[in-house]
């Protein structure tokens, strides 16, 4: 057994702050580092909430109420049209997570590669059924949710022979090394016998890293300019210099872990000929 390349995803989220400068600035931060793909998170805002909460204080750079603040935060048809194509010009992909299913409507008119269901639409069954419909690769994200939510969710993608990766996920912002509970990876592929990875919210690299060798084959962390930027997922995400060690150990592990098979190679044995003197 081989180890695999491991997909790395720059999850920028709403880290962008609905900045497209501060976009572009994390999508070279990615391509940089050498991720295979940036990812971004889309909402149709009057879908998602509703309006008692949209009409509830909340301070932000943008007012003084919840709308102010979600509308801030989000992206339309010209922002993505550009995302697309400074995504193209940097040769890197990109997709997003969609909470709605006009959210994913509107994404399918950038023929994206990738899918993604967010933990907190995993028991949205009519999301799930748009999405698995389109038979793209989705990675499918498992935080807050019961093996019970997990069969149901599987067995739709499955139904449409949609390929699918399980990310084993704790939602918490940020979460602590303790939370992260890897073995879990294990316990989702044995269950059902699929591709897994890790959507980590930690604030260092070391469970991720653990989380590639366990055999996650797709690795997700989120990324900011600066820990310190207004924004609910930043404490929770790594730096351009977290991200570049991160993406740099990744691409080590399927070296370091080899194919498994027990060998003396050229290199041990010219040392066994000079530390073994007997015959």
């Amino acid at each position: 057994m081989t180890a695999v390349e491991i997909f790395v995803i720059a999850e920028i989220g709403i880290n962008h702050n609905g900045d497209l400068a501060i976009a572009e600035r994390l999508i070279d931060a990615a391509k940089e580092a050498g991720c295979d793909a940036v990812k971004f998170q889309k909402r149709t805002i009057d879908v998602v909430y509703t309006r008692e909460f949209l009409a509830s204080a909340r301070e932000s750079p943008w007012g003084t109420t919840q709308r102010a603040q979600k509308e801030g935060l989000e992206f339309g048809k010209a922002e993505y049209d550009a995302i697309d194509a400074y995504c193209r010009e940097k040769g890197i992909h990109w997709f997003a997570s969609a909470w709605d299913n006009a959210s994913q409507q509107f994404l399918r008119g950038y023929d994206l590669p990738f899918n993604k269901v967010a933990s907190a639409m995993l028991t949205y069954p009519p999301l799930l059924e748009m999405i698995a419909s389109e038979g793209k690769p989705a990675f499918v994200s498992t935080g807050m949710s019961s093996y019970r939510e997990i069969d149901a969710a599987v067995r739709i993608f499955r139904d449409r022979k949609c390929p699918f990766t399980l990310m084993h996920t704790v939602s918490t912002y940020p979460s602590e090394d303790g939370e992260c509970n890897l073995l879990a990876l294990r316990s989702l592929a044995e269950r059902y016998r699929c591709p897994v990875g890790y959507s980590g919210h930690e604030r260092g690299i070391l469970p991720s890293l653990l989380a590639g060798c366990l055999g996650a084959v797709a690795i997700e962390r989120h990324i900011t300019l600066d820990r310190k930027m207004y924004g609910s997922d930043q404490a929770a995400s790594l730096e351009p210099a977290g991200l570049r060690e991160l993406v740099k150990g990744l691409r080590a592990i399927p070296g370091i872990l080899g194919d498994g098979a027990r060998k003396v190679s050229e290199k041990e044995a010219a040392i066994a000929k000079k530390l073994r003197y007997f015959e």
